[in-house]
């Protein structure tokens, strides 16, 4: 550690243990605990509450402003600005979506058209209370996220972690920076690590599926805005605890069942593996992540390139998000509020969820399979569900099936990871059916 100044420690250190605050302590409230940033999110949202339906419709309406504008002129519109390049020149899906999206939010913000796009339980609930939310956590979720993303925190515990995802996950130990990042990102941020580490040779065609549809979780950003959406934010700390202790079993149990188990073993155009995980002769664990952490640090000179980093991440989220939301959600809430398709699909698990005693089991029933759209289906048509238990059993689903077509899912088919549609249904059925028992069983001791 001789080859380090006072400054590379303590630049590694402050920010990392700043981060862990703000993301993951919790504080006491007059409505019990919650954690930094959903204070913070919830002091805007209390200022802005007039005209944050305006902003939103604004930002989404831009958004497909500028995507029809990327789509129009081609590549050379935006080749200066990697970043809105990246934003903006997506795929004719994802274009067709902010078109709808930008429709839909002048539709409800007007109150124009069928009331079955802007009523009370459909376009105001998401225009006027869902997007609040994702307006106020994103603001501050993406502006703090590089305390944690890059100043050794993820290197620090990734290489503590190397022994343990071997054998438990058949997995190499870099794995766990992958999920690391989801965790306290997104789980874009996971999916487009795995990809890009698997065509660089760094994981196998099995091993870069698991992960992307494994550890790319949920963050802790994802989570509260759910929790925030069935109105049990104060219960973040159980309920994070239950995602984490019922996605590790998941994690446990689906590389070693079909169809991860399933897939080949083998590496993209038959590339030979490089990836070195021994910790060097002299070094323990905790030593060698410590240096790995200080190395990251170290690179973090510029205070302007945090904040620009912080701020791409806000628009990041803003531009990315709130358009499938609006789109998607708006089509699955008309569909669940006018049309019995939900009940039929969700039918075959009401035995079930009356076996392990769920209040309001028909409801919830209607909740278990519209996640595999978007993840905040789940929780937006569950809010008005009375019983407390129920919503936290539906919030805490939701976050653990993983797979929406909406952003991971559809992130998944669009990289190289090897990966079909089928796969992404089964994977997501699979998962629902691990982990609904072991949540329900956290909920009962807990309520």
């Amino acid at each position: 550690m001789k080859h380090y100044s006072l400054s590379d420690h303590l630049k590694f250190i402050i920010p990392s243990l700043i981060g862990i605050f703000i993301f993951i302590i919790p504080v006491p409230t007059e409505d019990g605990f919650t954690i930094p940033i959903a204070l913070l999110a919830n002091a805007v949202q209390g200022v802005l509450t007039n005209i944050l339906s305006a902003i939103m419709m604004m930002i989404i309406l831009i958004t497909a402003i500028f995507t029809v504008i990327a789509k129009i002129g081609g590549p050379k519109v935006f080749q200066k600005t990697p970043f809105f390049q990246n934003l903006f020149s997506v795929h004719l899906f994802w274009t067709f979506t902010r078109v709808l999206a930008a429709i839909f939010a002048v539709m409800v913000f007007f109150r124009i058209g069928p009331e079955a796009i802007y009523g009370p339980d459909t376009g105001q609930m998401l225009l006027g209370d869902l997007l609040h939310v994702l307006f106020a956590v994103f603001l501050f979720a993406g502006l703090f996220l590089p305390l944690l993303m890059n100043f050794g925190l993820l290197e620090f515990i990734g290489t503590i972690t190397t022994k343990i995802m071997r054998p438990l996950f058949k997995l190499p130990g870099r794995s766990s920076i992958d999920a690391l990042a989801s965790w306290v990102g997104d789980g874009t941020i996971g999916v487009l690590l795995t990809s890009k580490q698997y065509e660089e040779g760094f994981y196998t065609k099995r091993e870069a599926t698991v992960i992307g549809t494994t550890f790319s979780v949920v963050s802790i950003t994802f989570s509260l805005v759910v929790l925030a959406e069935v109105d049990l934010a104060h219960m973040f700390l159980p309920f994070y605890l239950t995602i984490l202790i019922a996605g590790f079993a998941a994690a446990l149990i689906m590389p070693r069942i079909p169809p991860l188990s399933k897939k080949a073993d083998t590496y993209l155009d038959n590339q030979e593996n490089y990836t070195a995980e021994a910790i060097p002769d002299g070094e323990s664990t905790i030593s060698y992540g410590y240096k790995n952490a200080l190395n990251r640090a170290k690179k973090e000179t510029s205070v302007y390139q945090f904040f620009k980093e912080g701020i791409q991440n806000i628009l990041d989220m803003w531009l990315g998000v709130a358009p499938v939301v609006m789109a998607f959600g708006l089509v699955a809430l008309i569909i669940a509020e006018y049309t019995p398709f939900f009940q039929w699909i969700g039918a075959p698990f009401i035995p079930l969820l009356e076996l392990m005693q769920v209040p309001y089991a028909q409801e919830a029933s209607e909740t278990i399979l519209i996640g595999f759209a978007d993840m905040f289906l789940p929780a937006i048509v569950g809010s008005g569900i009375e019983a407390e238990i129920t919503r936290f059993i539906i919030a805490a689903l939701s976050v653990t099936q993983l797979i929406y077509m909406s952003e991971v899912g559809g992130l998944l088919l669009g990289s190289k990871v090897p990966v079909t549609f089928l796969d992404l249904a089964i994977i997501f059925l699979l998962r629902t059916l691990i982990t609904l028992p072991i949540i329900t069983l956290i909920a009962h001791i807990i309520f």
